[in-house]
């Protein structure tokens, strides 16, 4: 993700770990600017992260059955809107549930509601907002996906607390996130099959891979908390277990594209795979890179992951022409 060479200054309001120039910042009406910053809307990395498990799902499925239609784009350009407010909805109800906790952590502290900038009935409010609307574009769907997506609220109500009882709450976010691979699959399909499913699980072993770089910037306030997190857990066995979830990513993934494409075209399956391995290298590179003592750069390799997961979808779309 790039950022300008010429930082401005930090404005009053702004969140710590948002990159400074965002456009809230910049163009956003000043009593816009909480609600938006309690959404991430100042930091789109993570509906990056949820919307490209859809956008793989919508892919696969349309070289499975080898049809495109105008309704693809729509679900194309629906998942995309959809995954901005859902993430903006998961956002809020997280910061909601972690208004004790991120007052006590330094990177966290400058969020709207432990800032005071929002109070929880408005965050409330904010939050049956953004899932009215999201609502909205689901029911554009067929109503297996519907089911899909009405499901999935189950795991996004659930991940806040998971680092109160669990050392493996990003597995939790991995299941929410990646909701989308079945969601899409299906909205384009009518039903779920096991390619979208194997997408889902490699999916869920991506988001081990990239948030547990992304708790280490917390391990140590999560520790004087009593947070959990992989990043507690793995501690100086990170690189080993990242490795790990690299592996189980790629592999996952591999299969998912091989069971999808190869009854479309056996040409086609190469061609995805090509993709697979463009990602994993990224992953790769990613965890050469790996420093849990540089914020800097955790934050900088979690960002990544955007340029990560775009790079399956161009090969996966050629291979419905192969």
């Amino acid at each position: 993700m790039a950022v300008t060479n010429q930082t401005p200054e930090p404005q009053e309001g702004t969140v710590s770990d948002a990159v400074r120039g965002n456009w809230v910042d910049r163009y956003a009406p000043p009593a816009t600017r909480p609600y938006l910053r309690l959404s991430r809307a100042d930091r789109p990395i993570g509906t990056w992260l949820l919307l490209l498990p859809c956008w793989w799902g919508l892919a696969l499925a349309m070289v499975y059955d080898g049809q495109a239609s105008w309704h693809d784009l729509w679900i194309f350009v629906g998942c995309a809107i959809g995954a901005f407010l859902m993430r903006g909805a998961g956002c809020t109800w997280n910061d909601i549930t972690d208004r004790n906790i991120d007052g006590s952590v330094s990177r966290t502290a400058s969020r709207p509601i432990p800032s005071g900038q929002v109070s929880v009935t408005g965050a409330l409010i904010w939050l049956v907002v953004q899932a009215l609307l999201a609502f909205g574009i689901l029911l554009t769907f067929n109503l297996a996906a519907i089911a899909l997506g009405v499901l999935s609220l189950l795991p996004v109500c659930i991940y806040p607390f998971a680092k109160r009882f669990t050392w493996w709450p990003q597995a939790f976010l991995g299941m929410a996130f990646n909701w989308g691979a079945l969601l899409a699959w299906t909205a384009h399909t009518g039903s779920l099959e096991w390619p979208a499913v194997l997408l889902y699980l490699s999916g869920i072993a991506w988001t081990l891979f990239y948030d547990t770089i992304y708790a280490h910037q917390d391990a140590e306030d999560d520790a004087l908390i009593g947070v959990k997190s992989t990043a507690r857990l793995f501690g100086a066995d990170t690189p080993a277990w990242l490795r790990r979830f690299l592996v189980i990513t790629v592999c996952l993934q591999g299969l998912a594209v091989i069971m999808a494409v190869i009854g479309a075209s056996p040409y086609g399956v190469l061609f995805a795979l090509c993709g697979t391995w463009a990602f994993g290298w990224h992953l790769q590179w990613q965890l050469s890179g790996f420093d849990p003592e540089n914020n800097d750069k955790l934050i900088t390799l979690f960002r990544s992951n955007r340029d990560a997961g775009l790079l399956p979808l161009p090969f996966f779309a050629a291979a419905l022409f192969l």
